[in-house]
């Protein structure tokens, strides 16, 4: 998943009834400085109010009761399932991905929630998701020729890794001339170009990952360490097709992008997926690529630059693009499958306002099988990543089902496909989706849960976005925990799940999991756990239910994510984006309509 190291967060196995987080009328004691004023409240109602008013049937005992269908066996049994080696890894149209897909069919109507999908009497649990998978099945080493006639071949995996997702049976670069654009970014309200000045056309871009802010003393360039969208490889891709470039070199550095190398060469070996167009993404590059560090710092050497003197450069305003005198060659071979994969999603549906959504996400997918060295593991179960998530829609399906009556708004829980091939299952659903997103009042996305220890913290990836993080502090002060900040907002995280492609039409999402203050266990343990997840587990086959996993963070968290569900659906509440967000423009629009 170029997505990054999920279990930097932690947990510690509690009994469910360790959380006494009554909901009293569902009040959420919010200041006026905590949160800007709300909309769609009656004249002179406070949310406290509105909510007491509207949600008399649901008493305190009865959410306790239901909150107590979340339980640490029952998770267990769906992650072992799940995680299987049966279960192949669960890549996208592949046969494990469809066990995947038939075994939440079958749990979400056990519990008897209703199909998410269709109408007239034609409804389904699934909506599919045309994909294009291509296969590259050479290994194209990245050639690098420069002046002197000298070349710098970057071997596949080792060094390079270079993909595409145009569909045909081959693509290359045949000595692409190389422009250094720094970031890549091409930002007008941050004032920033750096394709200034330059015609792209046919020419290969090398580009630094993360944004300008990353590296800045300055906390005002862009948002400081903290990542925007246009630290994302996506936007770096997509940026450099709409300048016409014929392909685009990544830089990977471990701290800039927030995982190691084996993570790229991971992720981008082995079959790709992109969303299906007709005209097969021919405006996309003819080749996307990453090269390590050491890679790009001989490059720079050969054409006589020195790779930290341009990298500071890249960060100073006003920054151009540097030609260099080298070039690119890469040929790759290609076999492509149109298929379909599937979302799948259960409702359960409101009792007075049904046309009003909130909604829990986790994807389902993950890494599926790999091509390896004999002897070695070739499936990516990914226990953690994110058969977790995928588990926990079941267990908070569960609860809400065990409530003696449906909320006033409707909830659905949508499992959605090709999250790893870049947040595809999530972007399709977003463009498509079951719900209007004006109606979609707010959502928790889930994703990659700790499994490391119960915790006194709980970290809020993208912290301070919207008004979502007033209704998990209620929740947290129950618990006896803390929200905090992202420790490492320069990985972009916010940008990295697939919440992001609601919150992009404007939809108030919650991305939060347990922090790393581990219960019971010394200063240090969290970080040294999430360390190790990250540099053993993560993208790897290693990722499988081992001796240390233990489920209280989850527990803590989902017992949270259950509650602040069942309030917003038994409210008037309308979660709002903070001032300055870059959603909450789009949120104001669309609730317009």
């Amino acid at each position: 998943m170029p997505t990054i190291s999920k279990s930097r967060f932690g947990s510690h196995i509690q009994s469910t009834t360790m959380f006494s987080m009554l909901i009293a009328a569902f009040s959420l004691t919010l200041t006026a400085c905590d949160q800007p004023q709300q909309t769609k409240l009656e004249a002179g109602a406070t949310n406290t109010d509105q909510a007491a008013q509207s949600m008399p049937v649901i008493d305190a005992a009865s959410i306790e009761t239901a909150a107590s269908q979340i339980d640490d066996a029952g998770f267990m049994q769906h992650v072992r399932t799940l995680a299987s080696d049966e279960f192949e890894g669960r890549a996208p149209s592949t046969p494990g991905g469809e066990k995947t897909v038939s075994y939440l069919e079958n749990e979400f109507n056990k519990l008897g929630l209703k199909p998410a999908f269709g109408g007239d009497g034609d409804t389904s649990y699934r909506q599919g998701v045309e994909l294009m998978e291509l296969t590259i099945t050479n290994n194209p080493a990245l050639t690098l020729t420069h002046k002197d006639g000298t070349s710098q071949v970057l071997p596949y995996k080792e060094s390079s890794v270079s993909f595409t997702s145009r569909t045909g049976d081959a693509a290359q670069l045949e000595a692409s001339e190389l422009v250094f654009v720094g970031y890549g970014v091409v930002a007008p309200e941050y004032g920033w170009n750096d394709y200034a000045g330059i015609d792209m056309t046919g020419k290969t871009a090398v580009i630094l990952v993360n944004d300008p802010g990353y590296r800045a003393e300055n906390d005002e360039l862009f948002k400081g360490r903290a990542m925007t969208y246009y630290g994302r490889w996506t936007y770096k891709y997509e940026e450099a097709a709409r300048q016409g470039a014929a392909g685009a070199i990544i830089v990977h550095e471990d701290g800039a992008a927030g995982y190691p190398w084996e993570v790229v060469s991971g992720s981008w070996s082995g079959p790709q997926y992109n969303l299906y167009t007709a005209d097969g993404n021919q405006n996309n590059l003819a080749v996307e690529a990453w090269m390590t560090q050491d890679a790009a710092q001989s490059l720079f050497a050969s054409n006589k630059l020195d790779y930290t003197e341009m990298v500071a450069k890249a960060t100073q305003p006003g920054f151009t693009p540097i030609s260099m005198s080298s070039t690119a060659s890469a040929s790759l071979e290609i076999t492509s499958r149109q298929s379909k994969s599937y979302n799948v999603g259960a409702l359960i549906e409101g009792s007075t306002r049904p046309d009003e959504l909130f909604i829990y996400t986790a994807h389902w997918d993950h890494l599926g099988v790999k091509s390896v060295a004999d002897g070695e593991d070739a499936i990516f179960n990914g226990a953690q990543d994110n058969a977790t998530g995928t588990a926990a829609l079941i267990e908070l399906a569960q609860a809400f089902k065990a409530l003696p009556t449906a909320p006033e708004r409707s909830v659905m829980f949508l499992a959605v496909t090709a999250e790893e091939s870049g947040l595809l299952g999530s972007k399709y659903y977003a463009e498509n989706p079951a719900f209007p997103m004006h109606k979609t009042i707010a959502g928790i996305n889930v994703d990659g849960m700790s499994t490391i220890g119960a915790t006194d913290d709980i970290v809020v990836v993208g912290y301070g976005n919207s008004q979502m993080d007033e209704y998990l502090r209620h929740e947290a002060e129950k618990q006896n925990r803390v929200l905090v900040p992202e420790p490492t907002p320069e990985k972009g995280y916010f940008y990295r799940s697939d919440h992001f492609n609601l919150a992009k039409k404007g939809v108030p999402m919650l991305y939060a999991e347990a922090g790393l203050k581990v219960r019971g266990k010394p200063a240090g343990y969290g970080q040294q756990e999430s360390d190790k997840y990250l540099a053993e587990r993560y993208h790897k086959a290693a990722d499988e239910i081992h001796p240390e996993w233990d489920n209280g963070g989850i527990l803590q968290d989902l017992n949270a994510h259950f509650r602040i569900g069942v309030a917003i659906s038994n409210s008037n509440d309308q979660p709002q984006w903070s001032e300055g967000n870059e959603f909450k423009a789009i949120r104001e629009a669309s609730l317009i309509q």
